[in-house]
């Protein structure tokens, strides 16, 4: 199945949920675990109907789903298809299937809280350091690649953080080459921002603001404040 792009995500107006990183992400309220493990049992139906099913937590006051497929289709420019993990039609047909039970279940969206933390290295030789991380984060050589087109490392039950590798010189001045990826829903991003800076932090890169603000703390260690902006937009 395709993936869909940003614009097309945009399109589906699925109120309740935020495009962060791979997936969609929604939060329900709940005022007991009872109410929770209902609602996530007859979402589980719901899967079942579909065949297709979200990725669950569960915890005081809250459920949380996320939505990806794991084998979507993605072509370059060249035509070339690649398997990756990302948001396709069956995933917005189950948010919107989603969206119904939470209201019969009189369950409210908490869309703002959503997030999802990425882990960023940068290296000039992903390929060669790819398995180590790999085994390091998840036991299993299978991580790197998987849903990627690249060398990221991604673990199949969610239980790390990805990592993907961005951009290096050998010759550059050595410096912090980690550094974390906070997705956040678009309403919130700037509010989390001021929050950082407020505490002390300095934004040494915007560049690519709105989308990615690089944040610094006092001992120069690097986050990267995230969000889609292309599934942001609305009609």
């Amino acid at each position: 199945m395709d993936m869909l792009t940003g614009d097309q995500i945009a399109a589906a107006h699925l109120a309740d949920w935020r495009k962060l990183a791979q997936g969609l992400h929604a939060r329900y309220v709940i005022p007991d675990f009872g109410t929770g493990a209902r609602f996530v049992a007859a979402v589980g139906g719901a899967g079942d109907t579909l065949g297709h099913h979200p990725r669950v937590a569960i915890g005081k006051g809250y459920v949380d789903l996320e939505l990806v497929t794991e084998d979507a289709v993605y072509r370059d420019d060249d035509g070339t298809e690649y398997i990756v993990e990302w948001v396709t039609q069956q995933d917005v047909d189950l948010a919107r299937r989603i969206t119904e039970l939470a209201a019969d279940h009189k369950l409210a969206a908490d869309p703002a809280s959503v997030s999802e933390i990425e882990l960023g290295l940068d290296t000039a030789h992903s390929a060669t350091i790819a398995p180590v991380w790999a085994a390091l984060l998840t036991g299993s050589a299978e991580a790197q690649g998987r849903g990627t087109p690249g060398d990221e490392i991604r673990d199949a039950t969610g239980r790390v953080p990805n990592l993907w590798f961005g951009d290096a010189n050998d010759d550059e001045t050595p410096r912090e080459r980690f550094h974390l990826e906070v997705y956040v829903a678009p309403e919130v991003a700037e509010q989390r921002i001021a929050a950082a800076l407020a505490a002390g932090g300095t934004v040494v890169d915007d560049s690519n603001a709105p989308s990615l603000t690089v944040i610094a703390d006092q001992d120069g260690n690097r986050g990267v404040v995230c969000f889609d902006a292309s599934a942001a937009k609305q009609d």
